[in-house]
């Protein structure tokens, strides 16, 4: 049986035909256009989803999942909120089925990417997971046992809106002080900045001429030429990204700790000295024979995808 998986981004909707153990055979990809509203949208991923079918035998399709940026209810397959499409309570499962005749399964983009990866991906045949996308925001997904954490309405692990600072910066979220506005690559960004309006001499400011813009690269790159303004920027962000993975140790103690998204494209250049700040900070860590393991994922951008199709799978 095989099952397709979308995963809808505020410019491109691509999409896959995965098999059971996912495994992705087929690929394709549209234009998401959403400025022309959401029925248009919906049109898109219709024709994406016929696509995808084509040249497969309809008793071989189990069925569609999608991920979907935003607040979703699984269980009415309505998107309650989603301020990067601009959608309120609209109801794309209805609006699918009608185009499609598939009952489509959905669920937040950040939690099909983290199903994604715990079946398929770095924490495949782990018993639990918590992965963090360290992108413009900070997304997370919490699987237990093969399943999705999604709580009562739907709207579970929102990791990046745990406050870690007490009336800190603010956060896109209306909050102050959360775990984006500290870990996201948009929070790296905004301390880098920082930096470079304090130290007029830094080596920063030679590393963005290079670039030609500030990024989630450009503190660590200056810090590999031995610039102390970097490094301490880079300590200052891996102790607050330390507090929101400690926190969530704590709440769940997961056998793995994914981080993907541009900052994690770092590697064992953030993850060593991450491993050293959160332990420091996990409950009983000293008396424990098993810990958390913080690790990068694996998939990328086909997580999301290959976490949508194992929606339809456990559907």
């Amino acid at each position: 049986m095989y099952y397709l998986g979308i995963d809808l981004g505020g410019t491109n909707i691509k999409g896959a035909v995965v098999s059971e153990a996912g495994e992705i055979l087929k690929e394709a990809s549209r234009p998401t256009h959403n400025e022309l509203g959401a029925e248009h949208v919906s049109d898109e991923i219709a024709l994406l989803i016929h696509t995808l079918a084509e040249g497969f035998s309809p008793d071989l399709i189990g069925g569609v999942g999608l991920g979907c940026p935003g607040t979703v209810d699984p269980s009415s397959g309505i998107v309650r909120y989603a301020n990067n499409l601009h959608w309120e309570l609209f109801d794309l499962r209805s609006a699918l089925k009608a185009r499609t005749g598939f009952l489509v399964q959905l669920a937040n983009d950040a939690n099909a990417a983290a199903l994604g990866e715990a079946a398929a991906g770095c924490a495949k045949d782990a018993e639990s997971a918590v992965i963090l996308t360290l992108g413009t925001g900070v997304g997370g997904g919490v699987v237990l046992n093969g399943k999705l954490l999604t709580g009562y309405t739907g709207a579970a692990s929102e990791l990046g809106h745990m406050v870690i600072v007490d009336g800190g910066e603010p956060c896109t979220c209306g909050r102050r002080g959360c775990l984006e506005a500290y870990a996201s690559a948009t929070g790296l960004i905004r301390m880098t900045r920082e930096a470079m309006a304090g130290h007029p001499d830094s080596l920063l400011h030679a590393v963005t001429r290079e670039q030609g813009a500030v990024d989630g690269q450009t503190a660590f790159l200056a810090r590999e030429q031995g610039d102390p303004a970097a490094a301490a920027v880079i300590q200052q962000y891996i102790h607050y990204l330390s507090l929101g993975i400690a926190n969530i140790i704590n709440c769940f103690y997961p056998q793995v700790v994914a981080l993907s998204g541009g900052v994690a494209n770092q590697g064992e250049r953030l993850l060593q000295p991450l491993r050293r700040e959160v332990a420091s900070q996990v409950y009983g860590n000293q008396y424990l024979e098993k810990h958390t393991e913080i690790i990068c994922c694996t998939l990328g951008y086909r997580a999301g995808i290959i976490g949508a199709a194992m929606l339809a799978k456990q559907a």
